[in-house]
């Protein structure tokens, strides 16, 4: 990757980073629902080795496959993690930084604590499928795992609160040149650190640990509700009284991740309910959640999509010779498609006994979401090429 001026950096590459852990946690989604492991709530490298040893020869090709591409992922996630905090480090020291402030579009910070929650989704995937026996030590890793959280979560907080006040305090806030969504990235942040905490909510078999994670995952879930709501509204207005430029087009699909999260945090929250305080909730209500949350991506998608193809999106910042680091946010809501259209099939339709996993019907479910995890990818490496001189991962490029 190439070393760019401090004057042409922008938090808005962070987004590259998020994309690539958003497709390593999407490729380990095929292990967590076709891989059978009754002893943990998630797939493990104990697991994937009993498949290895007792299943067919023909599998062991996908599994390596499958395990490849985690990895190959996680590293180009770290890799442009690390290239964004050197560059951000020589930024926020510049007077490139005291100017975004003053203008009062900081809250693109807010990608920071957004991709380092990231991060620890994509290392607990990786540990997950390659030490076996992590998941012995899992309850003594959870709490540290929440402490983490919470850092990143007060962190989040402080920034936006920060940003927040100074709008309500000084009124300066830009109807115009904010008619998008991108005024939707703090509740994209804390839509991820609520996910995150949901995890250990979900899968601890300590009631306190259980309860702290589940908390804390309401806290930020209502948050981003509330926020996501007001934002929204706002929006809206603006785009419908200014218009959208064709730039800030991307924003349209950002509530795609949002919703994705969302629907996966209260998922999370009805599983941890249900093992640790009894709470039977019955399948068919998984079916109608999943359903309306997807039946939203669905019309957000299509929206975006009319409006970015009229603007020439596609044709000026992906193909042709416009630059923008905001055009990396096409990547997080085609894999938060893909990861919510499993949660769709698995918990709406599987859970139901509507369809057979494996079947005919299943393949043909499936894939829609293996195109939109493949152009998501697509897009991820040729942005890299076209923005960062080069993919950080060649070797992947070309496989």
């Amino acid at each position: 990757m190439k070393r760019i001026d401090t004057s042409e950096y922008h938090p808005l590459y962070f987004l590259a980073a998020l994309g690539a852990g958003g497709l390593t946690v999407s490729f380990f989604l095929y292990f967590l629902f076709l891989v059978p492991h009754p002893a943990t709530p998630m797939a493990t490298a104990d697991d994937l080795l009993a498949l290895w040893a007792a299943g067919p020869d023909w599998l062991r090709p996908l599994l390596l496959l499958g395990v490849g591409s985690i990895v190959l992922m996680a590293l180009l996630h770290l890799r442009l993690l690390v290239w964004n905090l050197a560059h951000y480090r020589r930024w926020r020291r510049s007077d490139a930084y005291p100017r975004m402030v003053a203008a009062n579009k900081d809250v693109a910070l807010m990608t920071l604590p957004l991709t380092l929650t990231m991060t620890i989704n994509v290392l607990f995937v990786v540990a997950s499928v390659l030490v076996p026996g992590l998941w012995d030590y899992a309850e003594y890793m959870f709490p540290g795992v929440l402490v983490v959280l919470l850092v990143i979560g007060v962190w989040a907080l402080r920034l936006y609160g920060g940003y927040l006040a100074r709008l309500v305090m000084t009124g300066s806030f830009d109807f115009i040149g904010n008619a998008n969504l991108g005024q939707m990235m703090p509740i994209f942040a804390f839509a991820m650190i609520a996910v995150a905490f949901a995890a250990p909510g979900a899968m601890s078999q300590t009631q306190v640990v259980n309860a702290f994670g589940l908390f804390f995952a309401i806290f930020f879930l209502s948050l981003s509700a509330l926020l996501g709501l007001v934002k929204l509204v706002v929006g809206v207005t603006a785009m419908l009284r200014h218009g959208i430029s064709a730039a800030a087009a991307p924003s349209l699909w950002i509530l795609i991740p949002i919703l994705t999260l969302s629907g996966i945090t209260l998922v999370r929250l009805i599983m941890g309910l249900d093992h640790a305080f009894a709470l039977n909730v019955p399948m068919p209500a998984l079916f109608v959640l999943t359903s309306v949350i997807l039946s939203l991506e669905i019309l957000f998608g299509l929206l975006g999509y009319v409006v970015m193809k009229r603007l020439g999106y596609f044709r000026d910042y992906l193909a042709g010779d416009a630059q923008s680091p905001g055009a990396y946010s096409l990547i997080c809501p085609g894999v938060a498609f893909f990861v919510f259209g499993w949660f769709w099939i698995m918990f709406g339709l599987v859970g139901n006994g509507l369809v057979t996993p494996l079947t005919p019907a299943f393949f043909a479910l499936m894939a829609p979401l293996v195109f939109v995890q493949w152009k998501s990818l697509e897009t991820l490496l040729r942005l890299n090429r076209k923005l960062l001189g080069r993919a950080p991962m060649p070797c992947f490029a070309e496989a």
